[in-house]
């Protein structure tokens, strides 16, 4: 039996998928292949499609020990979040930033006083984790206050993240204590007008996951098999992209599902935009779509790309692929339709993440703004999930997502697609955080890119 450094699974809603990597400390880290099995949180235990999953790794390398075994999971509904803050384009908009970005699935945001009948709503929910904001540093008291006494009050026994302003940050942590409440106390998202101070909530509501995790259906054994990291899975992407973009420069990843997709951007944009923008966006940022899916919510996205379009694109008749339409696609009409499909879930999602250029009339004269996320700099697109790795449209995508500047969006100017060929990026977000190295070897294999030319 072959002992190797890591077994990363990847544990979601449906499927888990494990990979195996050796020679984590050398200069030449190793993928050595991957596994599936049915996730099994309906049975009670995700130990059972974990073991199912490593019995068909062990299948196609052999049988294996590793050293350690690390996760990310999206099962079990994900990290269900609510966030509560003061001005929605302020401090709750920096707060849902940082719920996104760390994988969280935000279930209910409120802005100003939290109303008497939300309550019902947040039990029915029930999130593992609340995010309390409000307010820049010194500003706003009194509403903070209200709402920490309402949160503390809820008959529910969740950790309760503060990352409001910082004046008040003795006053909320007893109001949180007081309610026999888990409290914890961080730097405001939003210290200032104008900036946000998301990377140390991100942070924590990953740590969070890890502790908390045994608590979600299924998930009470996980940590008698994994002694390694435990991510929410769209942090972990999140981390590899923020490690990549340090050897990529800035990118944006999309993964386009079965039922939603994500879009992850890492960019610093460009100065001359940002001299425009009227209010600040994070360096790394995620959105997700609820509706946008090439399965379940495969009509949804048809509705919204139009049918005729669909026709004109694939020479198909919409209604009847729809009605045929499998998982994975049985025969070549279904493949294109699925194509169609993937680029308009893609396009619309990009399109919702996406900054624009607005024009505003004053007394003086015609002024130019930017509002939203600049990806005008982003030199990579990577697709990643099962979408985007199986079927061949990234020439379609670099086409399709190049910016055109009269529709004033911020898109890429001359974006090259990247294919995720090993499905590793999930796993990446565990690797990095101990071989960041290694993490980013790995992923270049990924990409088949040689690392003397991933800078160009």
């Amino acid at each position: 039996m072959r002992r190797i450094d890591l077994l990363a699974a990847e544990i979601g809603s449906t499927t888990t998928v494990v990979s195996a990597f050796d020679k984590l400390a050398t200069s030449d880290p190793v993928f050595l292949g991957q596994g599936v099995g049915s996730t099994t949180v309906v049975e009670g235990d995700v130990r059972i499609g974990l073991n199912a999953a490593m019995a068909d790794l062990s299948t196609r390398i052999g049988s294996f020990e590793p050293d350690r075994i690390a996760a990310t999971s999206s099962a079990a509904g994900g990290l269900v979040m609510t966030v509560h803050g003061l001005v929605y384009d302020m401090t709750v908009k920096a707060a849902k930033e940082a719920a996104l970005g760390a994988g969280g699935v935000i279930r209910m945001v409120t802005a100003g006083r939290i109303r008497p009948e939300t309550t019902e709503e947040i039990l029915k929910i029930s999130p593992r984790i609340i995010i309390l904001a409000g307010g820049v540093d010194y500003g706003e008291e009194e509403i903070i206050l209200e709402n920490a006494r309402f949160l503390a009050a809820l008959p529910l026994s969740v950790p309760i993240v503060y990352a409001g302003n910082s004046a008040i940050q003795k006053q909320v942590s007893a109001i949180l204590r007081a309610g026999g409440k888990e409290e914890l106390i961080l730097p405001n998202v939003y210290p200032r007008i104008d900036e946000l101070n998301i990377e140390p909530a991100r942070k924590l509501i990953v740590k969070l996951f890890e502790e908390k995790i045994t608590q979600a259906p299924g998930m009470s054994h996980i940590k008698e098999m994994v002694n390694g990291h435990l991510k929410p899975t769209p942090g972990a992407v999140m981390d590899a992209a923020v490690l990549l973009q340090k050897t990529l420069g800035d990118l944006m990843v999309l993964d386009v599902g079965g039922a939603t997709t994500d879009v992850h951007s890492v960019a610093e944009g460009s100065s001359e935009i940002r001299d425009k923008m009227i209010s600040p966006e994070p360096f790394a940022k995620r959105t997700v779509e609820g509706d946008l899916g090439v399965y379940i919510n495969a009509r949804n996205v048809a509705e919204t790309a139009g049918f005729d379009a669909l026709q004109a694109a694939t020479g198909l008749d919409p209604e009847s692929e729809l009605e045929r339409l499998r998982p994975i696609p049985t025969d070549d009409g279904m493949r294109r339709f699925v194509e169609a499909l993937t680029l308009a879930a893609a396009k619309e999602a990009v399109n919702r993440h996406v900054g624009r250029i607005r024009y505003l009339y004053t007394p003086s004269g015609r002024v130019t703004v930017a509002s939203g996320k600049d990806l005008t700099t982003v030199k990579w697109i990577i697709g990643t999930g099962g979408a985007l790795t199986r079927l061949d449209i990234g020439a379609r995508l670099e086409n399709a997502l190049r910016r055109r500047p009269e529709t004033g969006e911020l898109l890429p100017e001359f974006p090259q697609f990247l294919t995720d060929s090993d499905y590793i990026l999930a796993a990446i977000g565990l690797i990095a955080e101990d071989y960041p190295d290694a993490a980013t070897a790995l992923m270049l294999k990924s990409f088949r890119m040689r690392r003397d030319i991933s800078g160009s």
